[in-house]
């Protein structure tokens, strides 16, 4: 076999993303909170880029990894689902730019398998974030808009979905069927589209509290809200640990601790205080609205946790820094404290983790704030692979969606990932990231002359800055095309090829040994 020098291993080990302090200390907002290369670590990294050496050697190493992976086919104790909603193959590529080069690999590029998934709805080709989740947490493909429901409900339906006939259940629930233990951490609202997937019925995603089931034309007497179907409902009621943003969706007239604002609800209930209640003889539950009191929950002691820390979605990430938001947590510190309860349970757990924000910021064109969300996402991933082993902990990486972010142009290497990349046919600079549809095409426009503005004169380093984008609408859109799954842990290389995304979960439990397909075990 031909020997990698000590040169090159040194020289890559310089090259790869790690756990450096540049990357894990907060710093005061930035343009680029990433440590970008200087042009003497550039200079001398093309060097190296410029010698035969170092493409066929690096190149040899990765033959020489991967022709000694071995199947991994112990049964996984414990199972970790993240998902980066909205988080397109172009998002991933343009990240790691954003991360220091183009060179780069963020935390999960690292795990040995990976594969390709289907995203589209039964009555959608380009899917939303409710109909995915309901398939890759519950394996049955559905509707548009619709959650934990088979394709039999129609969007808005507010009889059929009554039918428990038509109901799918989530891998949460096999597991906790199974003896394991269970939750949810997301960056959205608990009740958003995504973790609504864990433990939700329903034939329309708004329906967060009871005010929007009568919108939606249903009896609120009949038709559960997701907030009440988290708290009473028969698998949100079993979960451990439940994380993120959303209090409005739990209040009525009780006044939210951080705004002074009652909630959305029009019931009178407070769904926070029945959740306490609900506990058992012996169970000590505990709720937490900040980071300083998550932080301070001794896992030892505590059953169940409710974390709610904003009346609706999370913070972004760069807002949190420049704004010194102490009472916010990061998704990272969510995973850390979800997993040290969870990892109680002798026979294991499950437990599903959404990096939400990124297809917020899409949604608004906003690529600055999709790209540190994914950046965040990431090292969140990277704290639990390192927590858990991998011979008894399967961690898989993937998106429910793509976007319509485009990466395009032809900048050099090193080029600011939020820059210009060449000159267009009317004379003017475009820029390497530009979205088919969204807000961000207002912004561009010259009203004045005509044509496009010159993006050169815009000041383009606020965390809100709109990218440009072909057509005008409200919300940029999803994109259609397949996302990517990653895979480390038992039964990893399972997660091969191109599959419907509602394979998934079946896969996850067949490497598990639970819910009631094929199993390892069998």
């Amino acid at each position: 076999m031909h020997r990698v020098s000590v040169f090159v291993l040194l020289t890559i080990n310089f090259l790869v993303v790690n756990s450096s302090p540049a990357v894990q200390r907060e710093l005061p907002h930035p343009s680029f909170p990433i440590k970008k290369l200087t042009a003497e670590q550039y200079s001398s990294q093309a060097q190296l880029e410029n010698t035969l050496g170092y493409w066929l050697e690096t190149a040899q190493q990765t033959v020489d990894r991967i022709r000694k992976r071995t199947p991994n086919k112990n049964v996984a104790k414990n199972v970790i689902l993240f998902l980066g909603d909205g988080m397109s193959i172009s998002t991933v590529n343009m990240a790691r730019v954003y991360a220091g080069g183009e060179e780069k690999t963020l935390s999960f590029e690292r795990f040995p398998y990976i594969g390709m998934s289907k995203t589209y709805n039964v009555d959608y080709q380009v899917p939303d974030s409710a109909g995915t989740a309901t398939a890759y947490l519950t394996g049955v493909k559905g509707n548009y808009g619709t959650i934990g429901v088979n394709a039999k409900v129609p969007l808005h339906d507010c009889q059929v979905e009554l039918d428990t006939e038509t109901h799918t259940h989530s891998i949460a629930r096999w597991a906790m069927d199974a003896g394991k233990d269970a939750g949810l951490v997301t960056t959205t609202r608990v009740t958003h589209a995504s973790p609504a997937g864990v433990y939700a019925h329903t034939a329309n995603r708004n329906r967060e509290n009871d005010h929007e089931v009568e919108r939606d034309g249903c009896d609120k007497n009949r038709v559960q809200d997701i907030a009440q179907q988290l708290v009473h409902g028969e698998t949100g009621r079993r979960l451990k640990v439940i994380l993120g943003g959303g209090r409005r969706e739990f209040l009525h007239n009780d006044l939210d601790p951080e705004t002074g604002k009652v909630g959305n609800r029009k019931d009178g209930r407070n769904l926070i205080r029945e959740w306490l209640e609900t506990s058992v003889k012996g169970e000590n539950r505990t709720y937490v609205w900040n980071k300083e009191d998550l932080l301070a929950v001794d896992p030892k002691t505590t059953d169940r946790l409710l974390g709610l820390f904003e009346p609706s979605h999370c913070v972004y990430n760069l807002d949190r820094v420049r704004n010194k938001l102490s009472q916010e947590p990061t998704l990272a510190e969510m995973v850390d404290k979800a997993t040290d309860i969870l990892r109680k349970n002798d026979r294991g757990f499950f437990l599903f983790v959404e990096g939400g924000r990124i297809d917020h910021a899409h949604h608004s064109t906003m690529a600055r704030l999709a790209l540190d969300e994914t950046v965040e996402f990431a090292r969140a991933i990277r704290l639990a692979r390192e927590k858990f082993r991998e011979d008894d902990t399967l961690i898989v990486v993937t998106s429910d969606h793509s976007h319509s972010v485009s990466y395009s142009g032809y900048a050099e290497r090193s080029q600011d990932i939020f820059g210009s990349t060449g000159q267009a046919a009317d004379g003017l600079p475009y820029m390497t990231i530009s979205y088919a549809n969204g807000l961000g095409y207002y912004d561009h426009i010259d009203t004045e002359n005509g044509g496009r503005v010159n993006v050169s004169k815009l000041d383009t380093s606020s965390n809100q800055f709109r990218f440009p984008t072909t057509l005008p609408v409200e919300s940029e859109t999803h994109g259609g095309e397949d996302v990517a799954v990653y895979a480390s842990g038992p039964w990893s290389h399972l997660f091969t090829g191109t599959y419907e995304q509602n394979t998934i979960p079946h896969m996850m439990a067949y490497a598990s040994c639970i819910g009631h397909g094929l199993t390892a075990c069998q």
